[in-house]
This record gives C-alpha cells, structure tokens and sequence, in this order.
C-alpha cells in the first residue's frame, strides 16, 4: 500500500473508533440512591423538607456531543415526610391524590452543557395529570467508575422551583408555601 493509501485507511479506522467511542451510553438509575425531595415554607414558620423512597428511570449521557436525555418516574405513594399520618394526608385529593395519580414523571426535552459537565436540563414534569416546562439546575455532576460495583456511575443533583397550584395541589397556599423546590439527587449505573 503506498503512503497516501495507508493514511487514509488509518483515518478511517480512528474516525469509526472516535465514533464508536463517542455513541450514546445509557445509565439505569439507582433506585437505592436516588431521593427527589420537595421542600415548602410552613407558615412561615420553617422550611418542610419530604422525600420520594421509589424512582425509576434512565439517564443517558453522550460526553462528545454533549447531549443527553432524563426520563425519571417517581412513585408519588412513597412519600415519606418523617410522619406516617401526614404521609397519608399528602397523598390525599387536596395535595398529590395518588389513588388517582400513583406517579409523577419528567421527561428531558434539552440538556445544555457548560463545559464537559450538564448545567441545565429542560423537560417536562407531569405531577397529578398535569404537565409543565421546567428548567433543571444541575448544582453538582460526576462520572466515575463506582469503588464496589466497578461500573462506571452517574452522580447528580438539580433542582427546580414550581408552583404546587399549577398542578392542582395548591390546598392553604399561601399559607402553606406555594412555591416548592425540588432537588433530585440521583445516581445511575451504566447499563
């Protein structure tokens, strides 16, 4: 093969392998260390933090492109304020209605990335039927190989604030906060 031949052919083979390399990869979210949690003002009193103890999902994650997509489903019926009585209260017609909505979800529509790391993620969440845009802000992101299982992990926290009245869980706003944040702190494993 004469020089010219050999070239191309070597770039070729590193384009494909730069490809190969650069292809969409696929996390299955921990459902052991995954925790969305929603915090509100009490009356002003103090600031109520809850927790979901069930969520589904995949991330996935393209680092050459800088690209990815979120798809979370949350079990609204694991909800765990820290009290039994009130666990049951919240998933009540007035505040979740989970015997009508047992799940929430949120679907990525776009992930913009600063640098090598994603900074925001926008989707849509889908609390008690209804489906609004939200805008994730992604406050801490990693990969790395997991020390025990020795696959590579996602970890990641982001949150956003929303109106619980726009999805029809606005029961004693104001003076039960109608604005509530949500922080997902997430990780998911490399399929």
């Amino acid at each position: 093969m004469n020089r010219i031949a050999k070239l191309t052919a070597a770039l070729i083979v590193s384009a494909v392998a730069t490809s190969a390399f650069a292809a969409p990869e696929t996390y299955t979210i921990d459902a052991t260390h995954t925790f969305p949690n929603f915090s509100y003002s009490h009356f002003g009193l103090t600031t109520q933090i809850s927790k979901f103890d069930k969520t589904t999902g995949t991330v996935t994650l393209d680092k050459a492109a800088k690209a990815g997509a979120v798809d979370i489903v949350i079990d609204m019926t694991s909800v765990n304020t820290g009290y039994e009585t009130f666990d049951g209260h919240i998933q009540g017609e007035d505040f979740l209605d989970t015997a009508r909505y047992p799940t929430a979800t949120f679907k990525s529509t776009k992930v913009t990335f600063d640098g090598d790391k994603p900074a925001t993620i926008d989707g849509n969440l889908t609390i008690k039927g209804v489906t609004k845009p939200v805008t994730l802000k992604v406050s801490h992101f990693v990969t790395m190989p997991h020390p025990m299982l020795k696959k590579d992990t996602i970890g990641a926290n982001a949150s956003t604030v929303i109106k619980r009245s726009e999805f029809n869980a606005g029961m004693y706003a104001p003076h039960v906060g109608d604005e509530v944040t949500i922080t997902v702190s997430l990780e998911a494993i490399k399929n």
